[in-house]
């Protein structure tokens, strides 16, 4: 597993921080999203940083030549000597192309690109069932994983609850629509380049984990 360096992708709610965590976990593989580097490379000073930090504050979106600049500097760190995960990026087919330049420079390549299949109302149902405990921060699910004891949370005993103000039905679906415009182009490019992996998402956690580690072993 050494060196290998994948593209996660799949819909908001599909399943990817938990997927990406489990092969961190497992083999040391480091998930990279573009949203933590770039807070780390502001945070951290760095040339990039301040670059990103100016066009923030300004109210802009950031450049890709900042992303890819960004990443740059990332992947360098020892920390992904045994491989990345990249989530959120890329977004668009130059932003694909910039990041098989800047591998190819490093000598470095994708091992695979690999989505996470679930549908549109299997994410809305996921993501607007979404509740808290406000005391412990535990999370619970209208019909997925409910307290045990109604109303009060498993960990603490609290008994209130709330839901993130963004898990509602019209915000899931715009961040769906959003997503499928974003990627679409993005997988055929990957399918020609021979990376393209799809998994389907709806399966059991541990399921989806065993396919995905199969999919990788087999790029």
């Amino acid at each position: 597993m050494k060196g290998t360096n994948l593209i996660l992708m799949g819909p908001p709610g599909g399943g990817k921080g938990t997927q990406a965590q489990s092969l961190q976990d497992k083999y040391g593989l480091i998930q990279l999203s573009t949203g933590d580097m770039l807070r780390s490379a502001v945070a951290a000073g760095t040339e990039i940083g301040k670059q990103a930090k100016a066009v923030m504050e300004a109210g802009k979106l950031v450049s890709d030549d900042i992303l890819i600049g960004m990443i740059d500097e990332r992947i360098d760190l020892p920390d992904c000597a045994h491989g990345f995960i990249l989530d959120g990026f890329p977004r668009t087919l130059p932003q694909a192309e910039a990041l098989k330049g800047l591998l190819a420079r490093k000598g470095k390549a994708l091992a695979a690109v690999v989505e996470l299949q679930v549908p549109d109302e299997l994410i809305v149902e996921r993501i607007t069932g979404r509740y808290h405990c406000t005391a412990c921060g535990a999370g619970y699910h209208d019909k997925f994983k409910k307290p045990e004891v109604p109303g009060v949370c498993d960990v603490c005993g609290a008994r209130a609850f709330a839901r993130r103000k963004d898990d509602n039905e019209e915000t899931v679906k715009a961040r769906l629509s959003a997503y499928h415009d974003q990627t679409a182009p993005l997988l055929p490019y990957y399918q020609n380049e021979g990376l393209l992996k799809v998994i389907d998402g709806t399966a059991d956690i541990a399921v989806v984990t065993r396919q995905l580690e199969q999919a990788i072993g087999a790029a």
